[in-house]
């Protein structure tokens, strides 16, 4: 069993400070890719996944580079966030600090200019503090089992679809691997200092956006220290980097893991800030579903590197304030940045597209969503699939 399968809190708050991704392509190249030099000894592609299946991590801290180039217009301003939000990881490049000492200890900081945002994990304590807005907010949990897993925090603090650590990116990759992905090794190199084997996964299915994707794994400790995913045609850039720049495995000092709320800092309960959120935008509280099973409906088509997701756009109830901020509104915010898109027409109807270099979404006129590592193309065809329709 994974490292991380295991201690579920390391998915979200270990990773995003453990590891780094690579500033440039020159930098990159130059200092973190294979040396004759490294020497380590020869291990198969299979030796290596049953390496990361079976490592274990008892402590580690350093810093981290995450790096997005999915060729993606502006999105902060969309979503309402700022730079010192982990929402931001989507897109750019963004400095993290990590301290891990064990599933019930670690410590994440995400750096910007004006301020930090830091997630830190004690036993059944759990703290989400952003200097910038002068907030904190506090998760307690009596049941050592449940405080390892992701507190309910608010939306847009941890979300749960952004990989933020090597681990949690490999984590994924190896769980979806499956007839559809060629793997291999390639000759070693030096992440923050220290030798790694590579190992490399490539889409069978040339209809995936993916190329190729490079995880790079501690000789000695054999985690991962960094991910490298390739878009096609963009071999000589990564679209998606998280690795370390610089790491210890030793443990860090107990007291990192202490946090005190600085001077000033509005402190909220995590059960008051769920609470908050489940408000309307003007205050009273949001109605609840009259009976299970009316949540959005969705679909999962096709296999492996080319899976389209299909599901429905959330419903606003018209309930926030219409000032234009996407900070009252976030899906109104949304539906004005797809309007603006270009348009497609098809026996489905009309929609909307958003393209990047690894993966497509394609907004329907009928709320549905489609997405994947596909063509434009192929997301239209699916849509026209009966399995696609949501009914």
């Amino acid at each position: 069993m994974s490292v991380m399968a295991s201690r579920p809190v390391l998915r979200w708050a270990v990773p995003g400070g453990v590891v780094l991704a690579v500033l440039g392509a020159g930098i990159a190249t130059t200092a973190l890719r294979a040396s004759a030099d490294t020497r380590l000894p020869a291990r198969s592609a299979a030796q290596l996944l049953v390496d990361l299946q079976t490592a274990r991590l008892d402590g580690a801290s350093g810093t981290v580079i995450e790096r997005a180039d999915l060729g993606l217009p502006p999105l902060a301003g969309l979503l309402g966030g700022n730079d010192t939000q982990i929402t931001s990881l989507i897109a750019g490049t963004h400095t993290l600090r990590v301290w891990y000492s064990g599933p019930d200890q670690a410590r994440i900081a995400l750096l910007a200019p004006l301020g930090e945002q830091d997630i830190v994990h004690h036993g059944t304590d759990t703290w989400v503090w952003n200097s910038q807005d002068k907030t904190a907010t506090h998760y307690k949990d009596t049941d050592p089992d449940k405080a390892r897993r992701a507190p309910n925090a608010p939306p847009g603090v941890l979300p749960g679809d952004v990989p933020k650590t090597p681990q949690e990116v490999a984590d994924r990759l190896l769980a979806a691997l499956d007839p559809t992905t060629a793997v291999s090794t390639d000759s070693s190199s030096i992440v923050a200092g220290h030798a790694a084997y590579s190992l490399v996964l490539r889409p069978k299915d040339a209809a995936s956006l993916v190329s190729e994707v490079r995880i790079a794994i501690d000789g000695d400790k054999h985690v991962p220290t960094r991910v490298e995913v390739f878009a096609k045609g963009y071999a000589d850039r990564a679209a998606f980097e998280v690795g370390f720049n610089q790491i210890s495995f030793n443990r860090p000092d107990p007291s990192v893991f202490t946090f005190n709320p600085p001077p000033g800092t509005k402190v909220t309960e995590g059960d008051e800030a769920g609470k908050d959120a489940a408000k309307k935008q003007d205050g009273t509280p949001k109605p609840m579903p009259d009976k299970p099973g009316t949540e959005p409906k969705s679909a999962v088509i096709g296999q492996g590197w080319t899976t389209v997701l299909v599901t429905r756009m959330p419903k606003t109830d018209g309930s926030a304030k219409n000032d234009g901020s996407a900070k009252n509104d976030p899906l109104a915010g949304l539906q004005g940045f797809m309007n603006n898109l270009p348009q497609v027409k098809g026996a489905f109807g009309s929609g909307r597209v958003l393209s990047s270099r690894l993966f497509t979404v394609l907004v329907l006129a009928d709320g549905r969503i489609l997405t994947g590592a596909v063509s434009q193309e192929r997301l239209m065809a699916v849509a026209n699939d009966p399995a696609a329709a949501l009914k």
